[in-house]
């Protein structure tokens, strides 16, 4: 009984950290569109970094014993030069597409998180998970109505950035395992900040004061997303708590209507209602799927 309470507990805990994520995340693009009007986007990179290396070395002397140990170097290395490319191509089109339509390709990247975490991890592709993800993309299609003017290229790159996305992803959900989630986050600064700088340099451009407040927003932004990201993952299967992460479209597309003026219409809210009902509905599945699997009393695994 206790185990089971644990296991419920743990659960919806990976949930609410989800929906900080997401939070975070539509913070971090407002951030990175407003900072790419005046610096590049490899600047963009290098300055999210270098707000997130403030936070670390302010919080960060509590892990130094786990982060001396050196475990897992060469996983975090390529989970990170994975993340930085895709994230990069990701910039490029948040910066020229609308909002509701980058977060709507990128949601692509949950179909591969399914097979990645089949193929590499093990995980189970369950009904409610399967239902989740084909449903959940059936909203992003309804939202974004493929085949109107979606011919950008720019498409076509954050689509690229959402394989490379759901392949870091993976990678997280692998370090979890033996790494803590603020350990995580630090090795994504120490390793992306040198390779954003390098990056900077090929198109450096004046910095603003302005520049500040965004900067802030972009990099306090990035870190919380993948911190609260990998607390999820350290709770939740990666291909339960992606198809979650669909409610990033319709919260961008409110988003990017009230700042950026951008067109918004009932066919966002009808995409966000099935993506909602289909991740309560998989939620609920993979809730009764694990109390009917686990007998009372057995022991967590």
């Amino acid at each position: 009984m206790q185990n089971e309470y644990h296991h419920r507990t743990e659960f919806f805990q990976g949930l609410l950290w989800m929906a900080l994520g997401m939070f975070s995340f539509v913070g971090m693009s407002v951030g990175s569109r407003e900072l790419a009007a005046t610096l590049s986007i490899e600047q963009v990179l290098f300055f999210r970094a270098l707000v997130g290396l403030c936070v670390i070395l302010i919080f960060g002397r509590l892990l130094l014993p786990e982060l001396c140990q050196g475990r897992l170097l060469k996983l975090h290395f390529a989970r990170n030069l994975i993340h930085f490319v895709a994230q990069y191509l990701w910039t490029i089109g948040v910066v020229i597409l609308p909002l509701a339509s980058v977060f709507a390709l990128e949601f692509t990247m949950p179909i591969w998180v399914a097979l990645f975490a089949f193929l590499f991890l093990r995980e189970k592709l369950t009904r409610p998970r399967i239902f989740a993800t084909v449903t959940g993309f059936i909203g992003v299609l309804i939202i974004v109505r493929p085949g109107f003017t979606m011919v950008d290229p720019a498409a076509g790159l954050v689509l690229i950035a959402a394989a490379g996305y759901a392949l870091s992803l993976i990678l997280v959900k692998r370090l979890t395992r033996e790494a803590s989630p603020a350990a995580i986050v630090v090795w994504m600064i120490v390793i992306q900040l040198p390779l954003g700088f390098i990056a900077s340099l090929t198109d450096w451009r004046p910095v603003h004061f302005t520049d500040m407040p965004w900067m802030a927003v972009a990099g306090l932004g990035a870190l919380c997303a993948h911190y609260c990201q990998a607390q999820a993952l350290k709770r939740l299967d990666a291909s339960v708590a992606m198809p979650i992460d669909f409610l990033r479209v319709p919260m961008a597309a409110v988003v990017g209507c009230y700042i950026y003026a951008e067109a918004i219409d009932l066919w966002v809210f009808l995409g966000g209602a099935i993506i909602t009902l289909a991740n309560y509905r998989a939620v609920m599945g993979e809730r009764r799927s694990v109390t009917e699997a686990r007998p009372q009393g057995s022991p967590e695994v």
